[in-house]
């Protein structure tokens, strides 16, 4: 195979950004359209062709191109090259083809909304980024693509930059992403040091080669694990991504569900080699992704804006990614983020169809009823529902029971009270997905008709009124709940430039986490055998086929558990529908703390965000800035000033003045002549 097609891949997207963002204003929306669709199919085709040559037994591992040398200087070297081998291949078949999808999704969303050519040359960007990021052979040029999906991201966050809750949401991620990235360039600057290159190839080589564990390790892996905080939205970096769902729909299923959330992820699982040798910070990692894992599943139990309760689920589902790879489930963690960009990138896409449909409605509390209004919808989000929560055989169950399996059988004393973390996440993720899906789609109508509006993103009025009244929350639930509102007549299922995608990801969540079916249930794990040369399994083989079967035992206790959320949904939620209300007036005070996201905003505002514009109002604001630099251009100024008014005055255009000055001068020359000798 011809690896000059790897230029391609990201060529390609990146050209479709500059015709659009150079021509786009001009050309009519079909040729925006037919620009991004076709600039990001053909990088999709491409890796189709990739994978069919990978698979074959005659392929190489891996396939590489590089420029000639990048920076070079005495002793250190970096290309600009690009590598593929089997985990780089199925991260770029998720950005290609789960990014296409969306992107013919966004043609029928973003129909007519202004700076639709804008829209879409920000998302090939975003696309060029990600894939420079995935497709990299150095920690270098991995950090180009990762400092440019967040630009990529901030830019589309703030898509609808004249409304402020977008432009501040989008400033927040740039700025969250910054702190993450600082952790980053000092990983960075520690690999220079100890191993004198950037390239993935030389410094695992070296780090293979010799039997040190932790100490320097130790440091370098901490701190790429700061910087997947703050890409992936881990605990406590994780603030940024709950606020960016301020962008349109498709952003959130591209950026903050299939591709950039999971680049810290990706990074973790490249670095496994590093990570391998500091079991401290694997330790680090699992706990993190533990806490992540749970505590915005319990945010999202209570969230109101069904976009928004899809958001705090992405950050729960992060955490298990993150949790499987700190038990070194490499293989786990990378299969349920490729089963997640089906279910969760279907999610959010029905979500946007469901808003669509009530003229930008995103209040659960003034919907219900919609089952047989917008039936295609319904029945794909069915889909992702029962794949988010865990119900075999749709694709989540079989990630995530690979991610609670091995979790229980890592070597360490915390195993089992994270496998027990991880349960009872499962369970409150099925039960706010239900909850999500049951207040959406069943029930009596909650809402109002509203008249057909081309900015599916922008509340409606009546949405609007009810997002303000946020001090009555708890009487505004019982008040909605109770289905005395009055009946929409024209709420319509979206055009099939959305539904088809919709319809094909169904089919992913459904049939996705076949590939991976494990020995236990009668499968033979092809994922984690496809992965096999990238992360070399062959340790603790005999261990694992002895435990196994204590699989289908921990795979039951999985399953009864989302069934168990299933049912406390149903009869919250459809049985007894105002028992929720009840249930949160009686606890009110634990309602409270999970409503307001236990103030972790706020607890950042006056903690960190305070005492720095304190110090950069004061100190630097009013020190340096009045006093260093603009006293320093007064100074000067000053001084420029007063010699101006001393020459100007040797030019007061007298003749005899001038004399004077020619015969001082004179003078001045001839003494010096005469006693410079002395």
């Amino acid at each position: 195979m011809n690896t000059n097609l790897l230029w391609l891949i990201p060529t390609l997207p990146f050209a479709g950004f500059l015709l659009n963002g150079t021509l786009g204003r001009r050309l009519p929306r079909a040729a925006v359209t037919a620009i991004a669709l076709l600039f990001t199919v053909l990088p999709a085709l491409i890796v189709a062709q990739l994978w069919m040559y990978m698979k074959s037994a005659s392929a190489p591992l891996s396939l590489s191109v590089a420029s000639k040398p990048w920076i070079a200087v005495t002793g250190f070297q970096v290309n600009f090259a690009f590598t593929v081998d089997h985990l780089t291949l199925i991260i770029l078949a998720v950005v290609t083809g789960v990014g296409f999808l969306i992107h013919i999704y966004s043609a029928g969303y973003m129909a007519h909304e202004e700076g639709y050519w804008r829209f879409f040359a920000y998302l090939n960007l975003f696309m060029f980024f990600m894939l420079v990021l995935v497709l990299s052979s150095s920690f270098l040029l991995l950090f180009v693509g990762w400092e440019g999906v967040g630009l990529a991201s901030y830019l589309l966050i703030g898509f609808y930059f004249k409304r402020d809750s977008a432009a501040n949401a989008g400033k927040k991620a740039f700025v969250v992403n910054r702190i993450g990235d600082f952790g980053f360039l000092l990983a960075m600057f520690l690999i220079i040091q100890h191993f004198g290159s950037l390239n993935f190839t030389d410094v695992f080589a070296k780090i293979s080669a010799t039997p040190m564990t932790g100490g320097f390790l130790t440091a370098i892996a901490l701190l790429l694990v700061v910087g997947a905080t703050g890409k992936s939205a881990q605990i406590p970096l994780y603030i940024w991504l709950p606020d960016a769902m301020e962008g349109p729909t498709p952003v959130s299923a591209l950026i903050h569900a299939a591709t950039m959330v999971t680049a810290g992820i990706y990074m973790v699982a490249r670095c496994h080699t590093l990570f391998d040798r500091s079991p401290y910070a694997l330790g680090v990692v699992a706990i993190i992704g533990a806490a992540t894992a749970l505590m915005p599943a319990t945010i999202g139990m209570v969230q109101h804006d069904i976009k928004r309760v899809l958001a705090y689920s992405t950050v729960s589902q992060l955490g298990y990614m993150f949790m499987a790879c700190g038990v070194g489930a490499y293989g786990a963690g990378i299969f349920h983020l490729m089963t997640h960009a089906f279910f969760k990138a279907l999610l959010f896409l029905s979500a946007g169809s469901v808003i669509h449909a009530l003229s930008g409605e995103q209040d659960m509390r003034v919907m219900g009823g919609l089952r047989k209004r917008i039936p295609i919808t319904f029945w794909c989000m069915t889909m992702g529902v029962f794949a988010i929560a865990g119900i075999p055989p749709f694709a989540g169950f079989f990630s995530k029971d690979e991610i609670l399996y091995q979790t229980y059988l890592w070597d360490n004393p915390l195993s089992k009270l994270l496998w027990a973390v991880g349960l009872f996440t499962a369970f409150l993720t099925s039960f706010y997905m239900f909850r999500l899906w049951f207040k959406t789609f069943f029930g009596a109508p909650r809402f109002e008709e509203h008249g057909p509006t081309h900015a599916p993103d922008l509340h409606a009025a009546h949405g609007a009124a009810v997002h303000a009244s946020k001090s009555s929350t708890l009487t505004l639930e019982a008040e909605h709940d109770s289905g005395q509102a009055a009946h929409a007549h024209g709420v319509h299922e979206s055009p099939l430039v959305m539904t088809l995608p919709l319809m094909i990801l169904a089919v992913l969540s459904i049939i996705g986490g076949w590939v991976g079916v494990p020995l236990a249930f009668g499968g033979h794990n092809e994922f984690e055998h496809f992965l096999g040369p990238v992360f070399n399994p062959t340790e603790h083989v005999a261990e694992h086929v002895v435990t196994r079967s204590a699989e289908p035992v921990l795979a039951a206790m999985s399953v009864l558990t989302a069934a168990l959320g299933f049912f406390v949904a149903y009869f919250f939620y459809y049985k007894k529908p105002g028992t929720g209300a009840a249930l949160a007036k009686k606890f009110a005070p634990v309602y409270s703390l999970l409503d307001h996201k236990y103030w972790v905003d706020e607890i950042y505002g006056l903690v960190i965000v305070a005492p720095l514009l304190m110090v950069s109002r004061f100190v630097l604001g009013g020190l340096v800035e009045a006093g260093l630099v603009q006293g320093t251009g007064a100074t000067l100024a000053g001084t420029t000033r007063g010699a101006g008014s001393l020459v100007r005055r040797m030019q007061s255009g007298n003749i005899r003045s001038y004399a004077g000055w020619l015969a001082l001068g004179a003078a001045a020359v001839i003494a010096v002549v005469l006693f410079a000798h002395y």
